[in-house]
């Protein structure tokens, strides 16, 4: 048995799961960096606690803090109970159970809750996804995109992740993106294709652990050099 979500669903994580997933330095955290489909993370909320700069993009902030709320609600306990009925598949090191899962899941969409009304005023927020996205070429110093492309291969065309990835290439001077895993637990098969691709087109791309893992075998990312 294996996860299955009929649509892409809001799912945020914090800081310290982005640090480690994205393997960031106290150095790289000073860049200028764009969270592409973001969701309701609260990498934002957190960076900018600590004064360093970033900026979200995602289509969900189209929809104001009710309802995305109440899109999360709707979601957050079918994504608890498939996770229960596929235990085995995951890494409880770090969280434990499903309900501390849950529960650390919904502490960071408190904190991007209590934050998206101001953070959309201050255009930390912004309403823009993949793959076109309103910026200037290489605007920011680094491009993250956490369980998106490559998470949701089986409804996401390859075509669209090349676009997707070459867009972040050109508003970013490095772009990383994790996990490299399907939903079901399987290396992307757009990966290699993909790596291949970017090469050809004169792009530094490599796969790098990270010490993060709540996937099984998800603990690496896609680095590509601009």
């Amino acid at each position: 048995m294996t996860i299955k979500l009929e649509k892409i669903v809001p799912w945020g994580r914090n800081i310290d799961e982005y640090i480690s997933m994205f393997d960031l330095t106290p150095e790289e955290k000073k860049l200028k960096i764009l969270d592409c489909a973001a969701g309701p993370s609260s990498f934002n909320y957190e960076m900018t606690f600590q004064r360093y700069n970033v900026i979200s993009c995602d289509p969900i902030y189209q929809f104001n803090t009710d309802e995305i709320s109440q899109g999360i609600q709707a979601t957050s306990q079918n994504i608890i109970d498939q996770v229960k009925a596929n235990y085995d598949t995951f890494v409880w090191q770090n969280l434990q159970s499903p309900e501390n899962l849950l529960k650390v899941r919904m502490a960071a969409m408190e904190k991007f809750l209590l934050d998206f009304p101001n953070g959309f005023e201050q255009k930390r927020y912004l309403i823009a996804e993949l793959p076109k996205l309103p910026f200037e070429n290489h605007k920011f110093d680094l491009a993250l995109c956490s369980h998106f492309l490559f998470l949701y291969s089986d409804r996401l065309s390859a075509e669209f992740h090349l676009e997707s990835i070459l867009e972040m290439c050109r508003v970013a001077k490095q772009v990383r993106i994790f996990p490299l895993l399907k939903l079901s637990g399987e290396i992307s098969p757009l990966l290699t294709p993909i790596i291949e691709n970017l090469t050809t087109q004169g792009y530094k791309a490599e796969i790098k652990e990270v010490n993060y893992e709540f996937q099984k075998g998800g603990n690496q990312m896609l680095q590509i050099f601009v």
